[in-house]
This record gives structure tokens, C-alpha cells and sequence, in this order.
């Protein structure tokens, strides 16, 4: 590894957290303090830090500085939107990657739920119902209600796992989430409801069925809404235009 490099300064960062010597919520040393400890340039020691933010190691507070982030770990889902334009993942692959997550951790999160977790989900409960008049506002509630329940599961890894997965699905369904018709916006806001009473209620078992049976219906009901049009194609190059009928 060359001194003078961004893979350099990563691993820094990286063995100082592996040491304990960084925890979640402490402060990184000024960029040219970073830069006189490891030899390198600045402009290298801000590579270092870009590339650390991207991976959600590092967040950066204006005026503030560089920190550790508290709370439980993110994953950005930049890779996992490449990975998706590349391989084309479609609907029902997204549903299923949600159920194998989200179906467990709703179980998880009727054993270990805090009061705390509780509130902040039945807070995601009544802002759906609020929001069943704008089809988008009842998107954003929606995702963080499955983020609140995975976060209740209290594994750092499922809850990132499940928040990188929500944000690829949010990008995809706020394109369409206009379509949704007021049954089905009815419909979802009741099937969280009832998911939350499950988790409330400690019942395990209820939860992660609810949990299934609504991402099976959500798929279901979005495969009914009509599809917008195709975009049109934009003409091959020399092409010529036929001649209008008259």
C-alpha cells in the first residue's frame, strides 16, 4: 500500500475503531491533523473521508466536523441500485428479499420491542392513516414504519440490512406510488395496525404471519395498478422520419 493513498487513510480509520480507540459518536481529528499524523496530503486524507462517508462509516456535521455515527450501522444503497440496474432485479425479487428480512424481524421485534420502539411505531401507524391522501407522504411513513419495526428487532445487521433494501425501494415505488388506489392505501395503513398490535401484543408468531401476508398482498396489489406508458424511444441515429399521412 502506497503511504500516500486513500486505501491508506481507510486503514487508519479502520484500525483505530477495531482498537476501540473511535466509538460511536466521537469526534475524527481535523483533516490536516489526519494528514500530519499519516504523511499523506490533504486532498488525500479528504478522498479517504469521502470514500469512508459512502460506506456510512463516517457522517460529516457543517460547522461541526467528522464523527462516528451513533446508532445502528448504515448501509448506503448506492451498490445495491448498481447491482439492480445491472441484473434488472424485478418486483417480486424485491418482495421476496423483504419477506426472508422483514418476516423474522418482525418476530424479533414482538420479543424485544421496547417501550420506546413501541411508541416510535405506532407514531409510523397514525401518520399512514393520516396520510392516505397523499399517496407519497404515505410512501415516506410506510418505509420508516418497516425501518421502526426492524430497528425493534435490536440486530444492528438485519436493521441495516432492511433500511439499504427500504431505501432501493423507495427510489422504485415513489415512480409509481401514484397509482395506488385508496382501498389499497386503506388496506395497508390497516394491515400496519394490526402488525403493530402483533408486536405490542407480544405475539410472536402473529407478527411474522401479518408481516407475511402484508408483503404478499402489497406485491399483489401492485402488480393490479395499471403500468404508466413506456417512455418513448428515442429515434436511432440517421434514422429519417416518415412522411405524415395526409
Amino acid at each position: 500500500m502506497r503511504p500516500d493513498s486513500t486505501e491508506h487513510v481507510i486503514a487508519h480509520i479502520r484500525e483505530r475503531i477495531a482498537r476501540r480507540e473511535l466509538r460511536p459518536g466521537d469526534r475524527l481529528p481535523p483533516e490536516r491533523d489526519l494528514a500530519v499524523q499519516l504523511g499523506v496530503s490533504r486532498p488525500t486524507v479528504r478522498a479517504g473521508l469521502r470514500a469512508l462517508a459512502a460506506m456510512g462509516v463516517i457522517e460529516s456535521r457543517h460547522g461541526s466536523g467528522t464523527y462516528i455515527p451513533e446508532g445502528p450501522p448504515r448501509l448506503g444503497s448506492e451498490p445495491l441500485s448498481f447491482l439492480a440496474a445491472l441484473h434488472g432485479f424485478t418486483r417480486d425479487e424485491m418482495y421476496e428479499a423483504r419477506r426472508v428480512l422483514e418476516v423474522s424481524a418482525a418476530g424479533l421485534a414482538a420479543e424485544r420491542a421496547t417501550h420506546e420502539d413501541l411508541a416510535g411505531i405506532a407514531e409510523e401507524v397514525a401518520s399512514l392513516f393520516a396520510a392516505m391522501h397523499d399517496p407519497i407522504e404515505f410512501l415516506v411513513h410506510d418505509i420508516r414504519f418497516h425501518r421502526a419495526v426492524a430497528a425493534a428487532a435490536h440486530n444492528p445487521i438485519v436493521a441495516s440490512l432492511v433500511e439499504m433494501i427500504s431505501a432501493l425501494y423507495y427510489e422504485r415505488r415513489r415512480e409509481t406510488a401514484a397509482l395506488a388506489t385508496d382501498r389499497n392505501l386503506h388496506d395497508a395503513a390497516e394491515m400496519h395496525r394490526r402488525i403493530y398490535q402483533a408486536v405490542r401484543s407480544r405475539n410472536v408468531e402473529q407478527a411474522r404471519e401479518l408481516m407475511n401476508e402484508h408483503l404478499l398482498h402489497s406485491a399483489a396489489f401492485q402488480a393490479e395498478e395499471p403500468q404508466p406508458p413506456p417512455a418513448p424511444r428515442a429515434p436511432k441515429p440517421g434514422a429519417r422520419k416518415r412522411p405524415a399521412a395526409h
